[in-house]
């Protein structure tokens, strides 16, 4: 970035471009930190609802100017360019958007790690997930006009949405009127510490984090336990293994 100019209005053509990209990180992180703000204030369930309201509103006005300024049409919220891709191509930038999420997760606890250590690291990871997981399982409740309450199946559906669903390999058994075992029996972390030939990364603290908080953000009445995670031992057809009853009492 040149050391000459004083204002933004005198960034040269590529400098400009780079200053843009730079405020869309700005947006990204100003809206997080407004989210963040008004949980605080007012509480986790109070701050999802508003955050479903002024995100729905913030996207339209965004999108209604950015599609004038770059000439794309949007249909029914959608940019064209999207829906005039072939389901091949949006299923391709699905998956990579899953796993540009996954290398933002990396990057954020190596760069903790690498700094601050990794108790420090796994800290601040399994409190993220504390955030996080509430916030995906409301996120998807609206998407899929899912009840507050939506028992099991709600959650057998809701887990089928979450990012991880698109980079992972999952699957769902043992199935009764009040429990299922859920299974991660493909894990990009995992398998990628396989093939470097390092132990699993032990993500159980993470996990009963992770899965206890989603679910009963879909379902209050649903409790989690954990068969098995890493660091423990697992068989060979899962990593980590976990079993949703709805206790109705």
């Amino acid at each position: 970035m040149s050391k000459k100019a004083l204002s933004a209005g005198e960034l040269s053509h590529r400098e400009t471009a780079e200053f843009i990209v730079e405020l869309f990180h700005r947006i990204i992180i100003h809206h997080a930190l407004w989210f963040t703000e008004v949980r605080h204030q007012m509480g986790m369930e109070r701050a999802l609802k508003i955050l479903h309201t002024a995100s729905r509103k913030s996207y339209d006005i965004q999108m209604k100017h950015l599609a004038k300024l770059l000439g794309f049409e949007m249909e029914d919220g959608i940019p064209a360019p999207l829906l005039e891709m072939d389901l091949d191509s949006l299923q391709n930038l699905k998956e990579r958007l899953a796993k540009n999420w996954l290398v933002n997760d990396g990057v954020w606890f190596q760069s903790i790690e690498f700094t601050e250590g990794m108790n420090e690291a796994k800290r601040c990871n399994d409190s993220c997930w504390a955030h996080f997981s509430p916030f995906e399982a409301a996120s998807i409740k609206h998407m899929l006009d899912l009840p507050e309450n939506a028992g099991l199946d709600g959650l057998k559906r809701a887990l089928g949405f979450r990012v991880y669903e698109s980079i992972n390999v999952q699957s769902i058994s043992e199935e009764t009127t009040d429990s299922f075992v859920f299974q991660m029996n493909e894990c990009r972390v995992q398998e990628a510490r396989k093939r470097r030939g390092l132990d699993d990364y032990p993500c159980k603290s993470a996990g009963l984090v992770e899965y206890s908080y989603f679910a009963r953000s879909i379902d209050k009445r649903i409790e989690t336990e954990c068969i098995g995670c890493p660091p423990d031992k697992h068989p060979e057809d899962w990593y980590c293994a976990w079993k949703f009853s709805l206790n109705e009492k």
